[in-house]
């Protein structure tokens, strides 16, 4: 007289995870394509240091004298606009940029491992309530037959 009040499903998702083919995008899986994304992800390597900033600011403090002499207000803050921020502010952003990803990776995989934890741990509570079905179910059925033999 075993009664069964649910049945238990995996989500696609959980099977992956149990059959051990579900993973996070690793470092060395690379999101670009094509040698145009290549070369675009090598340049924002080398420019994205604060060896780049450094060099871009002595490449604009170059020009700066001549700006400066000019006395043209209109050239010197083009000269400030243009040439210095633009030049030494980019670098800067980019590893600015970096750091902000790699906290943001750090984050994601620290999610992805608390999300496999819990997918463990909700794992072992449908075990342990799969053992307490059969247990229930045996006692149901123990009980019926002791109902009808009175």
């Amino acid at each position: 007289m075993a009664v069964l009040l649910h049945r238990y499903e995996h989500h696609r998702r959980t099977e992956e995870h149990v059959a051990g083919t579900a993973a996070p995008p690793t470092k060395s899986e690379h999101f670009y394509t094509g040698i145009n994304g290549k070369i675009g992800l090598k340049i924002t390597l080398v420019v994205g240091t604060m060896g780049a900033a450094y060099l871009f600011t002595l490449l604009a403090l170059i020009s700066a004298p001549s700006a400066f002499k000019s006395g043209n207000s209109i050239i010197i803050v083009a000269w400030i606009a243009q040439t210095f921020l633009q030049l030494v502010l980019l670098p800067i952003i980019i590893v600015g940029q970096n750091i902000q990803a790699k906290a943001s990776d750090k984050r994601a995989e620290q999610t992805y491992d608390d999300a496999e934890a819990v997918l463990h741990e909700a794992l072992q509570i449908q075990q342990h309530l799969a053992k307490q079905d059969e247990v229930l179910t045996a006692l149901v059925d123990r009980i019926a037959t002791m109902g009808g033999a009175h």
